[in-house]
Parts: structure tokens; sequence; C-alpha cells
């Protein structure tokens, strides 16, 4: 299928990608050429370098591999420098109301829907040569806007947080609901159960982090509509193997 990433999820396509840490400009462009549907860019964990990261984004563009970054939490700042190198989506940590959803729908979006500063001479806009009605239209359609929900707050506030308007979809954050729940709290599992059936019965779209081919497997089945590899945790696992067999 053709068009953004926003519309080809939309659409239903499935979608898979690799949450990469810079520098790796080179492991961008294995990505791409290996035929994976985008790249995670993770400049919440990892370095948020912008200069770094303008040429990673650039990379993935000129091998049409879309480019989503993971920003820190409530940085409007950087979610408005990261859109205007180009990444065309944007997924925004520690989700656990809906005002904090609310919030990245504004950080992330052009008037009217948001309140994102407009510029058209960024990358984004082609150094000013695209007309700004025609900036400002292209990427409120197309600018795939994803948050993660990872503490007991978060499940509990789901169902109001999917309701926010324009926000995409939800990532959750294993690891950090798993840290953040305790005894009186629903065991992960469920947690994750919950968030999930929110989600199918919002029509919004669920984004997996896995490890390995199977659990990608098992998550699109499961309904997940974007599948993302934590390659860190892949490349150590297959390193490892290789390591033993001395």
């Amino acid at each position: 299928m053709t068009g953004s990433l926003r519309l080809r999820a939309r659409a239903g396509e499935k979608l898979i990608g690799a949450l990469l840490r810079m520098p790796s400009e080179e492991l961008v462009e294995m990505l791409a050429v290996a035929d994976f549907d985008f790249v995670l860019i993770d400049c919440e964990h990892g370095p948020a370098d912008l200069v770094a990261l303008r040429h990673h984004i650039a990379l993935a563009q000129v091998h049409g591999l879309p480019v989503i970054v993971r920003v820190g939490e409530g940085d409007r700042g950087q979610i408005l420098r990261v859109l205007d190198q180009g990444a065309e989506g944007i997924l925004a940590p520690h989700l656990d109301t809906a005002d904090d959803a609310a919030a990245l729908v504004d950080a992330a979006m052009y008037p009217p829907v948001g309140s994102r500063g407009f510029a058209t001479y960024s990358r984004a806009g082609r150094f000013g040569l695209v007309p700004p009605a025609e900036h400002r239209d292209h990427w409120l359609e197309n600018t795939l806007v994803l948050g993660m929900v990872e503490s007991p707050r978060g499940v509990a506030e789901v169902d109001a947080i999917v309701a926010t308007p324009r926000l995409d979809g939800i990532m959750i954050g294993p690891a950090d609901l798993a840290a953040a729940s305790g005894p009186d709290d629903l065991p992960v599992p469920e947690a994750i159960a919950t968030v999930h059936a929110a989600l199918a019965g919002a029509g919004s779209l669920r984004m997996d982090i896995v490890g390995t081919k199977d659990a990608a497997a098992a998550a699109f089945a499961g309904g997940a509509d974007l599948v993302v590899y934590n390659l860190a945790s892949s490349l150590m696992a297959h390193l490892q193997g290789l390591a033993y067999a001395r």
C-alpha cells in the first residue's frame, strides 16, 4: 500500500518497525534495505541530540523509511523540533490522564487542532517550497500521534485517554508498567489486556514492542496494528548466541 504511515495503519495494514537508539545511521539504512515499514528512534532513553536526529531522519527519508520519534516526557519543544525535521510520527511516554493525552495532541498538531508553532521553512516544509495551506493540511492529516501507557494510573484512565480526539493510538510500556505496579494494582497481564480492550473498543491503533519474530507474529495475531522490535534486546540476544559458539 502507498501513503503515509498514519494512513496505512488506519487503512488496516500491519506495519513492522524497530526501536533504535542513536547514533546508528547505518542501522537506519539496514532497516530500510531489509524492508521494514518504519523506524522508531528513541530520544527518551537514547541521546536526544537534534543534529544527529536530523541526520537519521534525512537518511531514512532518502530510503523512503518513515520515522517515528519517541520524545522525552512532556517535552513540547522537542515535539516541535522533531516534526519540523520531517518525522512522520511522535510517541510520547507516560500518558497517565486524558489531560496528558490532550497536551500531546496540542503540541503535535497545527491549529485549529492543536497549537504547534507553524513554519514552512523546515525540512518538513521542503524549506519553504510547500505553500502554507498545503503544508498545514498535509501534516494535519498525516502526523501519527501515539502515546504510551506505562503506569497503573494510566491503565485506570485508559478509556478517557483513548477517547482524546486525534490521538491515534497507544503503546504499552511493559517494563515501566511492571516497575510501577504494586500488590494493590492489577497484575501486569490483566492491565495489558485492559488497555488492549480499550483500544479495540475505541478503534484506536495498538503498537506492541517485542523482542523476537515469534512474539511479533503473536502480537499481530492478537490485534496489534504496528509492532516494533526492541532492537537492542534482539541484537544482544543474537550476539550472545554468537559468542557462546566457542
